[in-house]
């Protein structure tokens, strides 16, 4: 049995959290193996001065810690799975999918309770083109502002003034312990996440069956069912966490629900759906479920976003 396991690691304070918890989760379970972190800076981390929209590119969280699993220089990854592109390398796989947070959007305010109670013109910050799309269509008056940076840092800014309210994923400030600091949570009706918001991913090395023996326990397979329905979705319409489209999937009584959604960056359109099914269909689901979208005029307003058409 391997004696150390080393996770590869983004820097900021959300990903050590998020890797440190697994690393104790295995340890704890296996006695006699430690967990290494290998801390690695990705091209999204180095680029902090201009929207990641307009960086372009998957993986941009990714890319550079998968690059270091092929290598050997670590075993394991774990990933905020909304990062994670919809293609993996070769010899590259998401094996465990562990139970997923609360998927919502939080709405951090010092003066307002909800996004309908702010005043016009409030300044709201987000780095998401989702979530910019989604505030435009709920409120187009409102001045909407790219915020780049950790959840420190975008917290930070707001308290300093320099926005009116900014809008974070609920996973993270729970993570991180600031579960305080939410001012109220955005219904999926209102908002609708993005794909596979809250959950994580472990991905290791498809040749490495003794690492995955060792975090399989970890595995939630109803997260997992969800998560794979969102993620067909997602591929379906080549998108990354950079384009303007969500999706939630939710099983309730045996049966999968996939809310699915398109909509053009200023949020003069917006196009939902949902499908339900049996839960062995998820991927199917998803795939069924971008179509739909697709049909609906999604097609356009993907060519405008991509600036080509949509296979």
């Amino acid at each position: 049995m391997k004696k150390t396991i080393r996770i590869a690691t983004r820097k900021s304070l959300l990903a050590l959290t998020q890797s440190t918890w697994i690393k104790e989760q295995i340890e704890a379970r296996n006695p006699g193996v430690s967990v290494e972190l290998v801390k690695i800076v990705t091209k999204g981390d180095k680029i902090t001065d201009v929207p990641l929209a307009k960086v372009g590119g998957k993986g941009l969280f990714v890319k550079e810690i998968e690059e270091a699993m092929l290598r050997g220089e670590a075993d394991l990854a774990v990933h905020s799975m909304k990062d994670v592109p919809a293609e993996l390398p070769d010899g590259l796989f998401l094996g465990v999918v562990p139970q997923r947070e609360n998927p919502r959007d939080a709405f951090v305010c010092h003066t307002c309770s909800r996004v309908r109670e702010l005043p016009q013109k409030a300044r709201v910050g987000t780095s998401s083109l989702r979530r910019r799309a989604q505030l435009a269509h709920l409120r187009p008056d409102l001045e909407i502002v790219d915020l780049r940076g950790n959840v420190e840092t975008r917290l930070r800014k707001l308290d300093e003034g320099e926005f009116d309210a900014v809008i974070l994923a609920t996973a993270g400030l729970n993570r991180l312990g600031l579960s305080a600091r939410i001012t109220s949570h955005l219904a999926p009706e209102e908002m609708l996440p993005a794909v596979a918001q809250g959950a994580l991913g472990l991905e290791l090395r498809r040749n490495d069956p003794e690492v995955y023996g060792l975090i399989s326990f970890l595995h939630h397979e109803e997260t997992a069912v969800a998560v794979e329905a969102e993620r067909a979705f997602l591929k379906r319409l080549e998108g990354g966490c950079q384009v303007p489209l969500g999706a939630y999937a939710e099983l309730r009584g045996g049966k999968l629900t996939v809310t699915g959604l398109i909509a053009a960056v200023d949020g003069s359109e917006l196009l939902r759906r949902s499908f339900t099914g049996p839960p062995k269909e998820a991927a199917s689901l998803g795939v069924q479920l971008a179509e739909a979208l697709l049909a609906m005029g999604g097609q356009r307003i993907l060519a405008e976003v991509y600036g080509r058409p949509l296979a």
